[in-house]
């Protein structure tokens, strides 16, 4: 496995992922593939149906004999033809001489791996339906919990958690779009032969694409040319997008977690272990992992884009690497998606942390707020003029903002100390966070209802 893994890895739910990306699924993918081709085959008159149906039947795992099939390989140099050659010993009768008739391997090959990375695909968007519903819940309940908002690594003005959590909402709207309209190009059969032009078969051939890509509720290629890779790569940019909307979850649970700041903290067991030598360590786990795959999975769709572009109908290093490099995104952002969904089930929220970080500045982060009341009486570039200088003082000084304000004349005859105070608490100056947060949650919520299905 290619994913960057810790002992975190064991305890997580995988949503029967990880059985999807096993040598056995690959193999059973293959056989799937023959079978769909053979039962085609016979429906459109290619080969005797009775005979599909036998090659069918017998296009289980549980028939070839997976260590024969890897003696031969080392014998003749081919990684497919010796599973071709167990799977056609293993069809009853005369049916055998109808195996992967008209095709080739890498019709069979490429066309099984994307069988299952769509079957990945539907287990990808099941887990994120359910970031999707923890982080509606977070939006909901934390829609009015007052927390800085940074720009720039230092404090700007006054937000809420929710509307943190709206952002991440949103983002990962985006994200299930680009799943979605992906599908039609991606998931795809090709039965055209050697070099796609359906030499082999003709036009009964093209027929036979169809009842296979139906058969597998799959699409199939227009032209099923061996050089076209483009579409894979596609899939892998989509889900380091996606990635990328995980990994920036897990930065800011990483660096929020921080002692200094201390706004929240992964969720733990009791009895979890950060440090063979530092009793106190809690270390942030799922987030790790999850950057660190993140930060993988951003490579591969440079690596495969280099490999679409070898010359001619087919090439194998380029079908090596693309077959090798979406395996690989399949298991990284596997780890990252599952890391996600528990952290943001998980969460842990300090609300009194955040008050109190929102008021750090003694009412300096609500600036913004003084400059725009003021700008209403005298204009607002003279308003940051005047608000910039008291800020500046403050902050030189250290004396508290609000004593800055009430000692400056030009604004004690326009303000009173009781409504320079009440400008200067974090929760009135959020703006339509809270609201913002509510109405995200709702289009989490609606996208998860089982009508919306």
């Amino acid at each position: 496995m290619s994913a960057l893994y810790d002992s975190k890895t064991k305890t997580m739910n995988d949503y029967g992922i990880r059985s999807l990306l096993t040598e056995n699924a690959k193999y059973q993918a293959w056989l799937d593939v023959e079978a769909a081709l053979a039962l085609a085959q016979g429906e459109t008159g290619v080969i005797p149906d009775a005979d599909a149906k036998l090659i069918a039947e017998s296009c289980q795992l549980s028939n070839i004999d997976i260590n024969k099939v890897k003696a031969l390989q080392e014998e003749i140099g081919h990684g497919f033809v010796p599973f071709i050659k167990m799977l056609v010993k293993a069809c009853p009768g005369e049916s055998g001489k109808y195996v992967h008739f008209g095709v080739t391997t890498q019709n069979i090959q490429q066309s099984a791996q994307l069988v299952v990375v769509k079957k990945v695909h539907e287990k990808f968007k099941i887990v994120i339906n359910d970031i999707l519903r923890n982080l509606a819940k977070i939006a909901s309940e934390e829609a009015h919990t007052v927390v800085p908002g940074r720009t720039h690594g230092r404090h700007a003005i006054p937000i809420t958690y929710g509307y943190k959590a709206a952002v991440w909402i949103e983002e990962f709207l985006t994200a299930v779009e680009r799943l979605n309209e992906c599908e039609k190009r991606v998931f795809t059969i090709m039965m055209g032969g050697a070099v796609g032009a359906f030499n082999a078969s003709g036009e009964e051939g093209r027929c036979v694409q169809r009842h296979v890509a139906h058969r597998l509720n799959m699409n199939e290629m227009n032209i099923p040319s061996r050089n076209i890779g483009t579409h894979k790569v596609e899939y892998v940019q989509v889900l380091s997008l996606l990635a990328n909307c995980c990994h920036k979850i897990a930065e800011e649970v990483y660096s929020t977690s921080l002692e200094e700041i201390g706004e929240v903290m992964e969720g733990f067991n009791k009895g979890t272990i950060g440090s063979s030598t530092m009793p106190h360590k809690v270390n942030p786990k799922l987030a790790k992992g999850i950057i660190a795959n993140s930060q993988k999975l951003y490579s591969l769709p440079a690596v495969m884009l280099y490999s679409c572009c070898r010359p001619y109908e087919a090439d194998s290093s380029s079908y090596m690497l693309l077959e090798s490099s979406l395996h690989e995104s399949l298991e990284l952002m596997t780890e990252i998606i599952l890391r996600t969904e528990e952290i943001t089930r998980t969460l842990y929220i300090n609300r009194e942390r955040m008050k109190n970080n929102a008021n750090l500045n003694h009412g300096l982060d609500n600036s913004e707020l003084i400059m725009m009341k003021l700008a209403q009486k005298v204009g607002k570039d003279k308003a940051h003029e005047m608000v910039y200088t008291l800020t500046m003082e403050s902050m030189r000084t250290g004396i508290p903002f609000i004593e800055v304000l009430l000692s400056d004349n030009a604004l004690a005859g326009l303000f009173t100390a009781d409504e320079l105070n009440v400008m200067l608490l974090p929760e009135n100056y959020t703006g339509l966070a809270a609201t913002l947060a509510q109405e995200s949650a709702h289009r989490a919520n609606k996208i998860l209802a089982p009508s919306a299905g």
